[in-house]
């Protein structure tokens, strides 16, 4: 595997500066949830279906509110909405830890609805910076950095809230909100590419004129995606606790993480690679095998490994697919559906998964978290069959390097 297309993409302008941001950004915002139940379960004195509440109203607001949230992108800029997010973020999260459970409880929702969306910004970014040809590099990077952050953002989040208290963590991570977001506003990095028009008052095309059945299609495949891997992880989870080997739990999620930022980089540096329905298809059946080897942990963790391989690969397709199928007036509000479409399955993956293992082995979970994810990919194979392939993609020479 050569490192030149990685290369070739991290010498275009603003682009490695934007990339760096958008990590730094999505490390507190992947450190919410673990933070917040933490908080919750020691700080309030709260049970964890308590937590759980907080953190399905923060994933219900995220997923309604991203579309709209990228649509204000495409209609009124990025640094308006930036502006406001941020700020919103930046209090949430600097209050949170002086708020009783039941106001933290109604003010997740509205938090969520605006919490700053690093990915789809991301992926906006590298639509209009990165030329078509080396957007599957671009993806396949970006989704690294996101597992780097999977890797980083609880650990450094935990440490802080095991050697202080969640309340410290709290006010960090709203700090961290907030002067991201002053940074962001200040890089202000383009939406748009430069052969395409940055006027906001351009009429946007109606739905059905580029909601594609291949765009719902991919669409449905990243939910199937995000099913299986919550399933995946809740299945984990309990096969450790299960067999006795809850200390190892660390290291088998960080040993996938590593498995799926490997399977990136080479997708992403791959001259062909796969479809975004071909890997989903491949995700779901080796997760099967992982159900008959539960135990000893070791042996869990190396059944994981091919699995993972083929995880940041299908989410980096998605992306590619997703930029490929819309006109760049609706960019924001494509990036944003997407998103909801992940969150949707986490939020579909986590209760269906967890009331199999609430009655069954270990085992039986990462059976349902495939079969879920089949039926995604099923579904997602019979819109692709009836579709016409339609692409909206910007000529190599509009782009700068």
């Amino acid at each position: 595997m050569g490192l030149r297309p990685y290369l070739h993409v991290l010498r275009i302008r603003g682009l490695p500066t934007s990339m760096s941001l958008m990590l730094l950004m999505r490390m507190p915002i992947i450190s919410t949830s673990v933070v917040m139940t933490l908080h919750v379960v020691s700080e309030l004195g709260r049970g964890y279906g308590a937590a759980g509440l907080v953190g399905t109203a923060t994933l219900l607001g995220t997923a309604i509110g991203a579309p709209t949230i990228g649509r204000m992108i495409d209609r009124v800029g990025l640094r308006p909405v930036v502006a406001v997010c941020g700020g919103v973020s930046c209090a949430y999260w600097l209050a949170a830890s002086h708020l009783p459970y039941p106001v933290l409880l109604v003010a997740a929702f509205p938090a969520g609805m605006l919490v700053v969306p690093a990915g789809s910004i991301s992926r906006q970014v590298i639509s209009a910076l990165v030329p078509a040809d080396r957007r599957r590099t671009a993806f396949s990077l970006d989704q690294v950095l996101i597992e780097v952050g999977y890797m980083l953002g609880p650990v450094l989040a935990i440490y802080v809230s095991t050697r202080y208290s969640t309340s410290v963590t709290l006010t960090g991570m709203g700090v961290a909100f907030g002067v991201l977001s002053l940074a962001i506003w200040y890089l202000d990095p383009p939406v748009r590419a430069p052969g395409e028009s940055s006027s906001t008052r351009e009429p946007a095309p109606a739905l059905r004129a580029w909601v594609s059945r291949r765009f719902v299609a991919a669409l449905t495949i990243a939910m199937g995606a995000a099913f299986v891997l919550m399933g995946t992880e809740l299945a984990a989870i309990a096969a450790l606790r299960a067999s006795g080997d809850v200390a190892w739990t660390g290291v088998v999620l960080a040993a996938m993480g590593l498995a799926s930022l490997l399977g990136g980089l080479v997708h992403g540096a791959a001259r062909r690679t796969l479809s975004q329905l071909t890997l989903m298809t491949l995700l779901v059946v080796l997760t099967l095998p992982v159900g008959l080897v539960t135990e000893p942990w070791w042996l869990l963790l190396l059944a994981f490994v091919p699995m993972n391989l083929l995880c940041a690969p299908t989410l980096a397709a998605t992306a590619e697919t997703v930029s490929e199928q819309v006109p760049h007036t609706v960019r924001g509000v494509a990036m944003g559906m997407q998103d909801s479409a992940t969150r949707l399955g986490l939020g579909l993956g986590s209760p269906v998964v967890g009331f199999v293992l609430d009655r069954a082995s270990p085992g039986w979970g990462f059976v349902t978290a495939a079969v879920g994810g089949l039926c995604f990919a099923a579904a997602g194979a019979a819109l692709s069959a009836r579709a016409r392939p339609r692409r909206h993609r910007t000529p190599a020479s509009a782009h700068h390097v």
